[in-house]
């Protein structure tokens, strides 16, 4: 698997989604979802969703700036989800998101999660998620947990 933590001064870690400058990049998020979902297949989390137990949220900075981040929610004791993936517009095509999720596969293992599953939107916008996710082994499948078959939806799991 690609190692994508070579970044100099980059890390990543556990914060509060509700600290300012994360609020503002979830915002160009969902913003950015919004803009190429339509409503009723939007999955993005907002920050109160974000802050459930059930999900971690990370950051990831380079020498302090927020340049991305992402999430982890536990479905149950052996399945998670990868949410709020997320970088940076100044930051994107430098390994942020490999990066992160790198981080997320490796506490979904700890956890002994034996999938980790992921929803992205089927636009052309959202070709280069599914080109990252596919680099780290996740594959194109069926819905899973509460979703429906959604033609605006791409479905991909690892197992783990």
């Amino acid at each position: 698997m690609p190692n994508a933590e070579s970044h100099t001064g980059l890390s990543i870690e556990i914060e509060d989604p509700a600290d300012p400058d994360i609020t503002a990049l979830l915002t160009e998020h969902l913003d950015d979802m919004r803009a190429h979902s339509p409503a009723d297949s939007m999955h993005a989390l907002d920050v109160a969703a974000l802050r459930d137990p059930a999900v971690t949220f990370w950051s990831a900075r380079e020498n302090g700036l927020l340049i991305g981040c992402g999430a982890l929610k536990q479905l149950d004791p052996a399945h998670g989800e990868v949410k709020s993936m997320r970088t940076a517009v100044d930051h994107t095509g430098r390994g942020v998101a490999g990066a992160v999720l790198i981080r997320i596969i490796a506490v979904a293992r700890a956890r002994r999660y034996r999938r980790l599953s992921l929803e992205t939107g089927a636009d052309e916008y959202y070709r280069p998620a599914v080109r990252l996710y596919s680099k780290y082994g996740f594959q194109i499948g069926a819905p899973f947990g509460d979703y429906v078959p959604d033609p605006h939806s791409v479905f991909m799991t690892l197992r783990l």
